[in-house]
């Protein structure tokens, strides 16, 4: 590494003089580096577009699959009976009474003091399922706590709950014991011993007292038809699934009056296809024109100057962005796209009137699917062949950019080596000129001294 020399000899400031020149020196260097920033941004901005461009084809994709279309809404006349419909099914209506719901058992031990007296003397418990399952459950003390973490750790179907139902000291508990899933065929009992010992016929029941039987839920198809068509449907769970075609329906009260279920179109989803076209295909646009947008300024000498945005004159966004107004405005079965509510400005943006939409899709449900899937087909193909990961045109584009700008940081770093041998050239230069001009002075001394001397002599 050099040291800096500053006029040893010379009195000359070459540490400045060496950085005059090396400023020269990486002119080339410096137009490189503002080249390269430049690059970046449009890069940025082309990666920006071609994000938005990939959406508006998922979008596109999404309107054009049949499966979108068969979305469907179903409706409860009762709050207590919610539905959820998972689409496909046909639209249509089923009315039925609510007669029973669906409960868990709930038990109870006799109080307690001492919660080891559940225990009977022994270490464990047994609970036996109603289609004789028996499931061993062992705390790791005979304490309330550690008892009731065993039984809510263990995988019996049961949740344990210690309930304080009298003051003193000690204080007395219940145990509440309450199954984790509903219906007659999840009864249980809790019984103090060993696997073995309740197989065997022993063990005592821990849970003597019921609080709640449980019970199954039950509704009534048809109820009151006088056809003979009545139906009485009874299962464990309060959630009767495929009770229509592609319905699941959930009881949660007795209810007096019927209840009628009403499946049809799901309008909201249908809607939210064509809402969610226009939004990427505007969202696009919108960058587009944010990227090409021309701003003028004045500069220092008053003069107004105009400049683009990072994308104007790109080809490739060009072409998108004409390419994709086309597409959006282009008609579908010889009817305009503004029939089910799309709709061009003269800005250049789309809106999409879900009014229009709402009563194209009540007219004719058909006629408004097609129209909405023949924009979706027209966009997202034009979305597609731009942003396709391996041959779209702004992807293309988006891969020269990237090599472009790797080869100019190949060339900054070469030329950071190339410079930095010039200034260590310059600077041994300079050291060799300091080192020359110390050796004429020390001669021109010697000499000064000589002839000083002779001029003695003469004397």
């Amino acid at each position: 590494m050099a040291f800096a020399i500053d006029g040893l000899v010379s009195g000359l400031d070459t540490t400045s003089m060496i950085a005059s020149l090396m400023q020269v020196e990486a002119a080339p260097q410096t137009l490189l580096t503002q080249k390269k920033s430049s690059a970046e941004k449009v890069l940025a901005a082309l990666q920006a577009l071609n994000v938005k461009t990939a959406s508006l084809a998922d979008a596109a994709k999404t309107a054009l699959k049949p499966a979108s279309w068969d979305a469907r809404s179903a409706t409860s006349s009762a709050e207590s009976v919610t539905t959820s419909a998972t689409g496909g099914g046909a639209a249509g209506t089923v009315t039925f009474s609510v007669d029973a719901i669906a409960t868990s058992q709930i038990s109870l031990s006799a109080s307690f003091d001492d919660a080891s007296d559940l225990l009977r003397g022994g270490s464990s418990f047994t609970l036996r399922s109603a289609d004789g399952t028996l499931t061993e459950i062992t705390p790791t003390g005979t304490d309330l706590a550690s008892i009731t973490k065993a039984i809510n750790d263990s995988d019996a179907g049961v949740k344990a709950t210690a309930v304080r139902v009298a003051a003193g000291d000690p204080p007395e508990y219940r145990l509440q014991l309450t199954g984790t899933e509903t219906g007659t065929d999840h009864t249980f009992e809790l019984l103090a011993g060993t696997k073995a010992e309740v197989e065997g016929g022993g063990g005592t029941r821990v849970d003597g007292t019921l609080a709640r039987e449980a019970s199954n839920a039950i509704i009534t198809l048809w109820k009151g038809s006088g056809l003979g068509t009545e139906t009485t449907f009874e299962q464990s769970s309060n959630t009767f699934a495929g009770l229509m075609d592609g319905v699941d329906v959930t009881v949660t009260k007795v209810e007096a009056d019927p209840v009628t279920i009403t499946v049809g179109q799901d309008e909201k989803a249908l809607t939210k296809l064509g809402a969610d076209l226009v939004a990427q295909l505007n969202q696009v646009l919108s960058e587009i024109a944010s990227r090409t947008k021309t701003t003028t300024t004045t500069d220092s000498a008053g003069k107004t100057v105009v400049a683009g945005g990072l994308l104007t004159g790109d080809s490739a966004t060009r072409a998108l962005q004409q390419n994709l107004l086309s597409a959006g405005s282009r008609p579908v079965d010889g009817l305009s796209p503004s029939t089910a509510g799309i709709v061009v400005g003269r800005d250049g943006t789309f809106t999409f009137d879900e009014k229009k939409f709402a009563e194209a899709l009540a007219a004719d449900p058909a006629a408004a699917q097609r129209m909405v899937m023949g924009v979706a087909a027209a966009v997202g193909g034009v979305a597609t062949v731009a942003s396709d990961k391996y041959d779209g045109t702004l992807t293309q584009k988006i891969t020269n950019h990237e090599s472009s700008i790797r080869s100019m940081g190949d060339q900054i770093s070469d030329w950071d080596r190339r410079l930095e041998v010039r200034r260590e050239g310059l600077q041994r230069q300079w050291s060799a000129l300091e080192v020359t001009l110390s050796g004429l002075n020390a001669q021109q001394s010697w000499l000064t001294s000589q002839l000083s001397s002779l001029s003695g002599a003469s004397a």
